[in-house]
């Protein structure tokens, strides 16, 4: 979430008086994320979460994202509901832009997990991967491999190198990897893409929110543990931590048993993860104006969770029958 687009007073009452929530009292700006413009709505009658779509989201993709959010959240997955105008409306447009307003859940997100709060994630992935089995609605992903190359193209060597003087080689020798043994064959349905700590809302060890759904996709379901797993389980100072790592799949696992060819693609899979958010960090490192209200993320991060996946698959992926024991 961010603000990369002004709305006054007066054009975020009018905005609000679209809708059957009551009367504007107050918006704040969220400087959080990248990609929309988010503000945090208080009405007479509750609060929202207010989403101006910007360039990285398809306005033709919208009646995919906002209907999901209905879907799951019918079904029972700890996800908000769409707030449809007053003629039924999932979005409206301001501006030559899509905003959309999203009910508001509570909860906190945590930079720090313990292995419960893990576990739950874990649950509520394989939850939603679950509830979304009968969803109609079908989008390809639009952050697959070959927008990884897109990305890292419109980055340059030069400027992926002012980023980190070895991320150049270690970038080519990653996509040809991958392009050469990426899984075609493995489980599919809808997917988060997306998972990471700051989308996640807990009370607790509960898990009270699943939210900004704007890259969900249809793909590969355990690609979805994946990039929960390499967003969850490496602490602020880097390092990977195997007791988180080992209670996200486990609570995954209650719920949703993997195949063995899904089990077997784990490492390869979060490799995908690390390099996908490489690349978006990256060229969003390099791209996002000086004015955003928004905080720029250390690329390398991933590129150093990339090295770990490479590396030492065995650690961040023990043994099916060890991580069963460990979880029991």
């Amino acid at each position: 979430m961010a603000v990369y687009t002004t709305l006054s007073a007066a054009e975020l009452a009018e905005l609000i008086a679209e809708y059957d929530v009551g009367e504007l009292t107050s918006a704040k700006g969220i400087a959080e994320g990248v990609s929309n413009s988010n503000w945090l709505i208080e009405t007479t009658e509750g609060r929202y979460i207010l989403t101006m779509y910007e360039a990285r989201v398809d306005v033709a993709d919208l009646p995919f994202f906002l209907g999901l959010l209905d879907h799951l959240s019918e079904r029972g997955s700890p996800v908000p509901r769409t707030i449809h105008d007053r003629t039924g409306a999932a979005f409206r447009m301001v501006g030559g832009k899509a905003v959309a307003l999203i009910e508001f859940l509570p909860g906190v997100s945590v930079d720090a997990p313990n292995p419960a709060q893990a576990r739950a994630v874990g649950e509520a992935l394989a939850g939603l991967h679950i509830d979304a089995a009968d969803f109609p609605g079908e989008r390809a992903n639009a952050m697959a491999l070959p927008q990884w190359r897109e990305l890292f193209a419109d980055c340059g060597e030069d400027g992926l190198r002012s980023i980190d003087p070895e991320l150049p080689a270690l970038v080519a020798a990653e996509l040809a990897h991958l392009s050469g043994h990426w899984p075609h064959d493995l489980p599919r349905s809808v997917i988060h893409a997306d998972l990471f700590p700051d989308n996640v809302l807990l009370l607790g060890d509960r898990v009270c929110g699943l939210i900004d759904f704007y890259f969900a996709c249809t793909d590969l379901t355990a690609y979805d543990l994946a990039v929960t797993h390499a967003a969850w389980s490496f602490g602020r100072d880097g390092r990977f931590n195997p007791e988180i790592g080992d209670a996200l799949i486990a609570g995954y696992r209650s719920r949703r048993e993997l195949s063995d060819a899904e089990w077997s693609a784990l490492p390869l899979l979060a490799r995908g993860a690390s390099i996908r958010f490489l690349a978006t960090r990256a060229y969003d490192w390099l791209h996002t104006p000086a004015d955003a209200l928004v905080t720029r993320k250390d690329p390398m991060d991933f590129a150093r969770r990339l090295s770990f996946y490479a590396t030492r698959s065995d650690q961040a992926f023990p043994a099916r029958e060890s991580q069963s024991r460990a979880s029991a």
